[in-house]
């Protein structure tokens, strides 16, 4: 498995994933916007030509906001989401961008139990932020030095 930049051929699977894991998923327009977005970095894990998981930010005056990560199912507790979000973490940091903010379900125990090992702390709580089913989402922040 390899991390790389998202690029046109991995929008449709990125976008099979988005329907696969969420409630609420992305369109394939807003999608492929993310691509041609100044602001955005947007990387695969990809095996064999398959896209396993995705990650996507968009970053402001050094300020990163996690718009979204999602793992294959049959892929997951394999490293793959932990592997995305460090790569991730070095593409900002080589944007001097210096801190990277996410939304997380509250009931969402594993992540919130990698983010915590990775390093985020909890800065908030936005009541209600989820839907299909509503839901609390968590603030997390990991802050570094540029």
């Amino acid at each position: 498995m390899e991390i790389v930049k998202m690029t046109d051929d991995h929008i449709a699977q990125v976008a099979q994933l988005e329907q696969l894991c969420f409630s609420s998923p992305w369109s394939v327009n807003a999608i492929a916007g993310e691509l041609t977005n100044p602001l955005s970095c947007w990387l695969v894990a990809v095996d064999g030509g398959k896209v396993c998981g995705y990650v996507g930010s968009q970053a402001v005056l050094g300020e990163a906001d996690m718009m979204n990560i999602a793992v294959e199912p049959a892929c997951r507790r394999q490293g793959i989401a932990r592997q995305l979000v460090e790569q991730l973490i070095t593409e900002l940091k080589n944007a001097n961008n210096y801190q990277l903010t996410l939304e997380v379900r509250a009931s969402n125990t594993p992540a919130i139990s990698l983010y915590a090992q990775m390093g985020f702390q909890q800065v908030g709580i936005r009541p209600r932020y989820y839907s299909k089913p509503t839901e609390d989402a968590l603030i997390l922040r990991k802050e570094w030095e540029v």
